[in-house]
């Protein structure tokens, strides 16, 4: 415990800080770059009606290809990428790059084959997507609780640990007001905005990342003499600190990587073996990519397909970018700072980042606080803010759509829009309290590669969950029992997995795990390739085992019927009618009960009753002063309009062939540049 406490103080006071961003000229640029976030999450709200539950979750599915290709880029690449890129690289070199480069091919799987299902589907969350597939409850119960605990206690817990290095780094501030003041104005545009304002706002983070990381690049680069001194000086990049009375240090702990400038690495003795990179990558990549809902509620939101292929062909452009923006940086700061970077003392460690397992984390933030000068050390603090942001307000905006439809539907079912938003607004609240109080945790936890735990963490987790979306959509005779079988042996599996590793600690060079190796050392994602055969073989061999779905369930559904035409009989229609059927009778004797409150409810001069404070924030909210029982009258007919302008993926053949033709451009050039850095 008392350890504990140590390490927390290191963390927030490191023996070399520096207060770097304290004049007029960086001030001024933070400034600029917070009004005109708010001003677009602002702008935005008049854009689309938020007084709906497709208006808030969805953007009223109506955005064009460039915001929703933004958002993809910007939802993705978090200050956890800048700081875990950076830092992996500076530590291993060039091959994490894969990471990025992978998702390049599956981002055309998500545009091309899962969201048209989604689409013909009629769903807003990837739970409600295999309720209506498998039918039943368990599946969609257990997927809601997983995802809101990913969400709560890893993405954000990164988000706001790669943060607090960067601001500790750079301003030198209290770590608890700069992520509730950073908190406090995500959660503004985010609660009042919806979905819409995220994107819109996304779009200008995007802008703002890649321009500011491009300017970094270029003093980076410049520093070292360009391109070629990154290969010269790379290997001799070894600290001149790296013996101890305490320790015998191996010369592998502080010597960079032989085949640093390798992405394909040896398949047994790699820290990224190839076969690992190219297969069990891309089945984290498949769960991430398609089957997250913070990633895949972006393209429902689409104006048609045509714009959602088109949306995931400018993030896979953008895909491009991380190598030469994030990682090549990280490598250079090594060589920069090498007695920092790549510290390998445990003491010299502590002393310099609050941490003895390394500092390579802080390459990227050491960058921006020696080499920038005044202003463009500003605009790098607005582009860590800009990823932090909007990383944090797309999960915000996921798992308030997940609890809204998943959780309080099925607990109050008569619940109208006007109670589904308020709550989902009440449950960013809470994700902003439980994201405060975890900020010690993640303070005290910190340590190693950060990007190695997050994809770590992923493998463990999320091939039984992409086993079943992938087999979901195209095995017909895969059924409810399968599915659900294969989620829970999977998770059986990674946890017998990720217990033992958290339990050990991963270690270090310096510090060796002590976990038995026939459990911890098989790489992560050869194990992810592990999870996943199995969980197949589970979902399979159960869905073979017992009764087939009927395809009359699964009209437009799987991917192989998605242009179906047919009449598609919902599984637990019965249940779901008689659920409606019991809020309708709870909310007549709610309505018989307040007959005289209803009345004056239906007065229009209640409405005028309201104060001013409470109009004003009903308004800023996107929602009615008027009761929630005064709606406006929808005709069956344009319900029925609606439904299909929803669910309809029809494509113009021109610009179908024009994404088609880019999709094939970016694959070639993406295979160039694997083949080129092999």
């Amino acid at each position: 415990m008392d350890s504990g406490g140590e390490t927390l103080r290191a963390t927030q006071q490191p023996a070399t800080q520096t207060v770097a961003i304290n004049n007029a000229a960086d001030i001024s640029v933070i400034s600029i770059y917070f009004l005109v976030v708010i001003g677009v999450g602002l702008w935005s709200m008049r854009r689309t009606n938020r007084g709906t539950v497709g208006g808030y979750f969805l953007a009223g599915r109506n955005m064009v290809w460039w915001p929703v290709g933004a958002s993809l880029f910007a939802s993705n690449i978090g200050s956890g990428h800048f700081i875990g890129l950076a830092g992996t690289g500076a530590a291993n070199g060039l091959a994490v790059a894969g990471f990025e480069w992978n998702a390049l091919f599956v981002v055309l799987l998500l545009g091309w084959v899962f969201v048209p299902v989604y689409l013909t589907a009629g769903v807003i969350t990837m739970p409600q997507y295999l309720k209506k597939r498998f039918g039943g409850s368990r599946i969609r119960f257990y997927l809601t609780i997983l995802s809101l605990f990913l969400y709560i206690f890893t993405k954000i817990s990164v988000d706001m640990f790669s943060g607090a290095v960067f601001i500790q780094q750079a301003l030198g501030w209290n770590i608890y007001l700069a992520v509730i003041a950073l908190l406090v104005i995500t959660m503004i545009y985010t609660v009042t905005g919806g979905l819409a304002a995220l994107m819109y706002t996304d779009t200008v983070q995007t802008f703002v990342i890649i321009t500011g990381a491009f300017v970094l690049m270029g003093y980076a680069f410049n520093e070292i003499g360009g391109y070629h001194g990154l290969f010269e000086k790379y290997m001799n990049a070894i600290p001149s600190l790296h013996t101890s009375d305490l320790y015998n240090i191996s010369s592998a702990c502080y010597t960079p990587r032989p085949d640093a400038f390798n992405m394909f690495r040896d398949p047994l003795t790699g820290d990224l073996p190839w076969p690992a990179l190219l297969i069990g990558l891309t089945i984290v990549s498949c769960w991430y990519w398609c089957s997250d809902q913070v990633i895949v509620q972006r393209c429902l939101a689409g104006k048609n397909v045509t714009h959602v292929k088109a949306g995931c062909i400018l993030c896979g452009y953008l895909k491009f970018l991380p190598m030469f923006l994030m990682v090549m940086p990280g490598m250079i700061s090594r060589i920069l700072y090498k007695d920092e970077i790549a510290c390998v003392v445990a003491s010299e460690c502590k002393r310099i980042c609050g941490t003895e397992v390394g500092c390579s984390n802080i390459a990227y933030p050491k960058l921006v606080v020696t080499l920038m000068p005044n202003g463009l050390r500003g605009l790098m603090l607005a582009v860590m803010l800009a990823a932090l942001m909007s990383s944090l307000a797309s999960i915000f905006n996921s798992s308030s759509t997940i609890f809204t439809i998943d959780v309080w539907t099925r607990l109050r079912p008569q619940a109208g829009d006007r109670e589904l938003l308020i709550v989902g607004r009440v449950w960013i609240l809470f994700l902003v309290a439980v994201s405060i109080a975890w900020i010690p945790v993640v303070q005290a936890a910190q340590g190693g590669q950060l990007f190695d735990y997050m994809q770590s963490v992923a493998s463990y987790l999320a091939p039984p969950i992409a086993a079943v979306f992938f087999l979901a959509l195209f095995v017909k005779r895969v059924n409810e029992p399968g599915a659900f079988w294969g989620l829970i042996v999977g998770l059986l599996i990674g946890l017998s997995r990720m217990i033992p590793e958290f339990v050990y600690g991963t270690g270090s060079c310096l510090f060796p795990s002590a976990c038995p190796a026939i459990i911890c050392r098989i790489h992560y994602l050869y194990f992810a390739i592990i999870l996943f055969l199995c969980s197949c073989v589970v979902v399979l061999g159960v869905s073979y085992c017992t009764p087939p779905i009927d395809e009359k369930h699964l009209y437009r559904l799987v991917f192989s019927l998605r242009h179906s035409k047919e009449e598609r009989f919902d599984l637990d229609a019965e249940e779901d009618e008689n659920r409606r059927k019991k809020a309708i009778r709870q909310q007549e004797a709610a309505e018989n009960g307040s007959l005289e409150h209803k009345m004056e409810v239906h007065d229009p001069a209640a409405v005028e009753k309201h104060s001013l404070a409470r109009r004003c924030l009903d308004w800023f909210c996107g929602l009615s002063s008027a009761a929630p029982e005064v709606e406006p009258n929808t005709s069956e007919e344009e319900l029925v309009e609606a439904s299909k302008k929803l669910t309809d993926i029809e494509e113009n053949p021109l610009w179908s062939t024009v994404v088609n033709v880019n999709a094939i451009i970016m694959m070639t050039f993406a295979i160039f540049l694997w083949a080129y850095f092999a």
